[in-house]
């Protein structure tokens, strides 16, 4: 039997920590554990045949960090014999037992927020994949990923190079959120999306801080479950990372989790074959929760997930050329930035998803179409629907999509679901179905309800599920048929009572009326009322605004009125619009939208009128605080800050520009140093704290990953730097990050030290001597403001 006819039967049981086991065998600190596969692979062996012994089910090859940045031409010998070693263990103890690939991130950041190109992660991540395959992995298991974007290129380079089934878990952190924002729904709905037999959470947490995360991954999940939690938060025992939760104590927790209806239990850093056995003592007798398909249909973007079903989604139709010669103009012209405006006004007036259609004869739609969903997503938090009928331009835009989108659209004709479907099998997304066929439109209500029937059977054969299919019953235009309306509003109120989810491109209704806003706001409403699920709509029309936020408030949606009280309460209700869409952004704005050009521009604008100074101080450094301060509150996430840094970027080099040609020296703040410590070669929150202070006007010295003690230490003392700031991901390099404190007391007494890392925290950051602990980059920002600017 394979693992993939196991899963779902019984409950499987993962092995726990390898890093702190090596190192009692004597693993250096900083020492590359994979080298251990084949220069040392005895105690490798030792501590597999020791987890399952415990009772695990499945073993992970010692390969987490192996790849071709950290070993170049050693990638595939490495990993070979990480395989090999496993299944050596396996059929020395005589067990049926699996030996999974494990395979971590690469450390690296993708663009827009890091250097690492989409693609190359896939490339990055194939390598290791088609090795670990060939010498002879049971399944793939992606783990400890923090940023969507880079879990979805390992996860289609697993489909991609090979037939292995692929598992991946994730890192989240105490408020439900991954590194880049993504809450559980988001990575459900990504994962199940894109085809993986199971998913689930691993590292950062100990068992009870996952427990509340694990209810809502069970909640929306329709595939199996895995929990590998850390053996609770780690601290410094005698130069030692140690963790604070034992056997007994994991077990118990670990129990609940099973019972709740976690299917593959384990653990991470900081477990051990102790901790595994007391586990699978306690929970291998416990009758697993059924795995029950869930009827949620998400939408999702790196970090926003909406709902289809319930309060009614708006679609903005502005990123769109029909009907527009501006915009038209604008893709002639590969004009980005006013596209990207687009999309931005329609977010301020209220859309929750943003159609994106570039269909121009003249222009290469398959490039003009990836170019901007990749530019759309790297500046908006909301999800996007992908509008077109080019099928190299759909597959273009659904591969670099970060999240889930809406595919926009199939109908009933064979030959069409037949090019749609595959792609949606392979990327995910929630598709739309037109309720036309090869006979053309139906003028019944009937015949738009058997074609919808024939596209949701069609998707089923293609595995894909009825919630993943939203119909379209289709507006036709009322001047030219009296029973338009009532045909599209029947069709749309009996999907709805067959527990199907609808969509509808509501103007259409008007085309060839005067004050067409009346007609397409009336319209708007009635649909809603018959269970519309979302509607195409301009969300700048006052008409439109005011007919969905009075629906909201009737329908029960908009809770005490808090949302129609916010928008109308100080405006001429009858004349009131919700939030009306700016003009043009001002160089506030653009840095809060992370719009780098129009930043730039911006700031060369308010250059003829206004000082540097006035300038840095009285809008760039303002504007990075809205966002610091959204990104504390949890209203804003990674890559907007990131975006936003870059855009003040370009404000500051302006700036630059403007001072160098009128001869004047531009002031900078105090030096601050920063290194990720020996051992370590995970550089990404380095880099992120790296990007924010030089916005903030400080000098940074960035010396880079795997820095000895030494040369930090000389660094600070050259430039008598005030601050330094030092980073480790992995529990085997803390003790680096601890010398390297010890070392800066000594030789430069003066220096504040603030610490961080996923492995670190408020306790930890104590015991080994550093001023400040960083739980994430804003919080190193502000500490070097009070430090060194107060």
């Amino acid at each position: 039997m394979t693992i993939r006819e196991e899963i779902g039967k019984r409950i499987l049981f993962f092995d726990g920590g390898m890093g702190t086991l090596l190192q009692e065998q004597g693993l250096q600190a900083g020492e590359l554990p994979e080298t251990w596969n084949l220069k040392n692979p005895e105690p490798i062996i030792q501590i597999h045949k020791a987890y399952l012994a415990a009772g695990a089910d499945i073993i992970l090859a010692n390969t987490f960090g192996a790849n071709r940045f950290k070993y170049g031409e050693d990638l595939e010998k490495i990993v070979t014999a990480g395989v090999a070693n496993a299944k050596k263990a396996v059929a020395e103890s005589g067990k049926k037992a699996y030996v999974a690939l494990d395979i971590g991130s690469t450390g690296k950041l993708l663009k827009p927020m890091g250097t690492l190109d989409f693609e190359e992660a896939v490339g990055v991540f194939a390598e290791i994949i088609r090795v670990g395959e060939k010498a002879g992995a049971d399944l793939i298991l992606i783990e400890t990923m923090s940023d969507t974007y880079e879990l979805k290129a390992a996860v289609l380079a697993a489909k991609e190079n090979s037939t292995l089934p692929i598992m991946a878990t994730v890192i989240f952190d105490e408020s439900k959120k991954m590194l880049t924002g993504a809450s559980p729904q988001v990575v459900v709905s990504l994962l199940e999306g894109l085809g993986v037999d199971a998913l689930g959470i691993n590292c950062g947490l100990g068992p009870k801080q996952m427990k509340e995360i694990v209810k809502e991954l069970l909640k929306y999940a329709s595939i199996p479950v895995i929990v590998n939690p850390n053996a609770g938060l780690p601290r410094s025992e005698n130069g030692k990372t140690v963790f604070d939760v034992g056997a007994e104590e994991f077990a118990e927790d670990m129990e609940e989790i099973v019972t709740m209806g976690a299917w593959f239990a384990g653990g991470c850093c900081g477990t051990t074959p102790a901790h595994i056995q007391a586990m699978v003592e306690k929970c291998k007798e416990i009758t697993p929760v059924p795995i029950a398909p869930k009827n949620y249909t998400f939408v999702t973007s790196y970090s926003t997930a909406v709902e289809l079903g319930g309060r009614p989604v708006i679609i903005g139709e502005r990123i769109n050329p029909t009907g527009k010669s501006k915009f038209k103009q604008a893709l002639r012209d590969h004009n980005i930035d006013y596209i990207l405006e687009e999309g931005v006004k329609q977010e301020d007036s209220g859309a929750h998803i943003l159609d994106v259609n570039v269909g121009l004869p003249e222009i290469d739609e398959a490039a003009m179409m990836e170019t901007i969903v990749y530019e759309l997503q790297s500046i908006m938090p909301i999800p996007l629907q992908i509008d077109t009928t080019n099928m190299e331009a759909m597959e273009r835009a659904l591969r670099i999509y970060n999240g889930k989108p809406m595919i926009n659209s199939v109908n009933g004709k064979a030959e069409i679901m037949e090019q749609v479907f595959p792609l949606v099998k392979k990327y995910g997304g929630v598709v739309v179905g037109l309720a036309l066929d090869e006979d053309g439109i139906p003028d019944t209500t009937e015949g738009r309800l058997a074609i919808a029937e024939k596209i949701y059977q069609t998707g089923e054969k293609y595995g894909i599920s009825r919630k993943d299919i939203v119909i379209d019953a289709l507006v036709m235009t009322m001047s030219t048929n009296n029973e338009s309306a009532k045909i599209t509003l029947d069709t749309v109120k009996e999907i709805t009572a067959r527990g199907g989810k609808t969509v509808l491109g509501v103007s259409n209704i008007s085309f060839g009326l005067p004050q067409r806003e009346l007609i397409n706001a009336a319209f708007f409403t009635m649909a809603m009322n018959n269970g519309l699920s979302a509607g195409i709509i301009n969300p700048n029309a006052k008409a439109m605004r005011q007919a969905y936020d009075t629906f909201c408030v009737l329908g029960g949606y908009d809770a005490q009125c808090m949302n129609y009280i916010e928008n109308y309460a100080v405006t001429d209700a009858p004349n009131a619009a919700a939030k009306p869409a700016a003009a043009k952004l001002n160089l506030t704005d653009s840095i809060i939208k992370g719009l780098k050009d129009q930043a730039y521009r911006a700031t060369e604008e308010e250059l003829k009128t206004k000082e540097p100074m006035e300038i840095i101080n009285g809008e760039l450094v303002p504007a990075l605080d809205v966002v610091g301060q959204g990104f504390e509150k949890g209203t804003m996430f990674l890559p907007q800050l990131l975006m936003s840094a870059e855009a003040a970027k370009a404000g500051f080099e302006a700036i630059r520009q403007y001072v160098q040609s009128h001869g004047e020296a531009q002031e900078k703040k105090a030096t601050i140093v920063i290194a990720t410590v020996k051992g370590d070669i995970h550089d990404i929150g380095k880099n992120i704290v790296k990007v924010l202070l030089e916005n903030y006007g400080y000098e940074v010295i960035d010396l880079g990953k795997d820095v000895p003690p030494e040369k930090i230490v000389e660094t600070v003392v050259d430039k008598h730097a005030p601050l330094v700031g030092l980073s480790a991901l992995m529990t085997t390099t803390v003790v680096n990050m601890e010398e390297s404190i010890k070392e800066l007391h000594k030789e430069a007494p003066w220096c504040k030290i603030m610490v961080g890392g996923a492995v670190l925290t408020q306790e930890y950051a104590d015991m080994i001597g550093a001023d400040f602990y960083g739980k994430d980059a804003m919080q190193s920002v502000y500490y070097a403001e009070r430090l060194l600017n107060s």
